[in-house]
């Protein structure tokens, strides 16, 4: 018998094997399915765990957050673009705060560098002073405005002509955070399954029976609250969602950024922004928890999700950094890796928002879908999961 549960704990990649005896114990019934073990499923699982005891949180990949929560710039945003009002400036200030102090209480590496946004002529510093009102408007009031002279203190090696200095921003170990709220979630009886994929969904009347798959096992469970945060796939998962009209499933584009490693000691200190274009930051410095300079993302619409950062990428980074850090050795500049962002906003688009509907939107009780969770998803992520889990006190 013992061999058959550890042979079936393998199939439905539960780690610990009292999971797997608690799973078939409640197999066909939880109270909540999070789809999607990234960053924001993560957080939302810690957070309901204090208040529920049968949630199941699974992921289709050998373990969590292997997409786009562990490839990105691993940057705790400030807050300081966003529109007034929207939930990216709302939940990205509040969530920036409880993240620092998450990483505080739970011994997370993480460090509160800054960041500079930086301007090359009357234009883009018009833009500083803009976006100092902006920030002001999203309850961000520690942005310094400095001069050219001011700069060339503080990192000579920089090429500016005035920057902005956010002091809030700063850089977080993802994995260890991540690591962190799964055992969080765990220690309060979350069940998380990996390698276990989302068929579909049928509302009945006190909540969804949910198909899933683990690996050729196919079974079905009965939910009261069905989350999706599944991130790139999250429109697929609404797709599978029985009678969800079309109407509350908005168009998601996958928005692939590559990044350059440089090798050697890095010639700044803190983080450094261009002045945004289009539907990204722009190709930025950052600095990871060991000191490495790396660089990106840019921004590459695609049908495919496919990881690769071609070489050919090399002089489009080069002339963008180079514009900011002059100095920079091309030949130290190496090939890293690539993030896919799941946006609601096409190639042209204006601004388009996070997405959090339940019931109230689409009319299914117990159901609550997040789409666009891209930039500052990772910054959001503790204040996205308190925002689902008071829709989940209001059913």
């Amino acid at each position: 018998m013992a061999n058959a549960l550890r042979y079936f704990a393998a199939i439905l990649r539960i780690n610990d094997l009292a999971d797997y005896y608690r799973f078939f114990e409640i197999m066909d019934k939880v109270d909540t399915i999070i789809v999607g073990a990234g960053v924001v499923g993560l957080a939302i699982a810690a957070r309901l765990s204090q208040f529920q005891k049968n949630v199941l949180l699974i992921d289709k990949n050998v373990t969590f957050g292997e997409e786009t929560s562990s490839r990105n710039s691993e940057v705790i945003h400030a807050g300081i673009y966003y529109p007034q009002e929207s939930l990216k400036a709302e939940l990205c200030v509040t969530g920036k705060n409880k993240l620092y102090e998450y990483c505080r209480q739970r011994h997370i590496p993480f460090k509160r560098l800054g960041k500079l946004l930086v301007a090359h002529n009357e234009k883009e510093e018009a833009y500083l002073e803009q976006t100092i009102e902006q920030a002001k408007r999203n309850g961000v009031n520690d942005l310094v405005l400095l001069s050219e002279n001011q700069l060339i203190a503080i990192e000579p090696a920089l090429s500016a002509t005035a920057a902005l200095h956010s002091p809030s921003t700063g850089i977080i170990d993802v994995h260890s955070y991540m690591q962190s709220l799964l055992a969080e979630a765990q220690s309060n009886e979350v069940m998380f399954v990996a390698k276990t994929t989302f068929i579909k969904a049928l509302q009945g009347k006190n909540g969804f029976s949910v198909t899933l798959d683990s690996q050729g096992e196919v079974s079905q469970l009965h939910c009261a609250t069905l989350i999706n945060c599944a991130g790139l796939y999250s429109q697929h998962v609404a797709n599978n969602i029985e009678g969800l009209a079309e109407q509350f499933i908005p168009q998601l584009h996958w928005c692939r950024g590559h990044y350059f490693s440089y090798s050697g000691k890095s010639p700044v200190s803190q983080l450094i922004y261009p002045i945004p274009q289009g539907n990204g930051l722009g190709i930025h410095a950052s600095l990871d928890m060991g000191g490495q300079l790396k660089f990106g993302p840019d921004t590459q619409y695609i049908d495919v999700l496919e990881y690769g950062v071609a070489v050919n990428l090399k002089p489009k980074f080069v002339q963008a950094i180079q514009r900011y850090l002059p100095s920079i050795d091309p030949e130290k500049l190496h090939p890293a890796y690539s993030g896919i962002r799941p946006k609601l906003q096409a190639e042209h688009d204006s601004f388009k928002d996070f997405v959090i509907q339940d019931y109230q939107v689409h009319g299914q009780k117990g159901l609550i879908n997040l789409f666009g969770i891209d930039s500052p998803g990772l910054t959001s992520s503790l204040a996205i999961a308190e925002r689902v889990s008071s829709l989940i006190l209001k059913l």
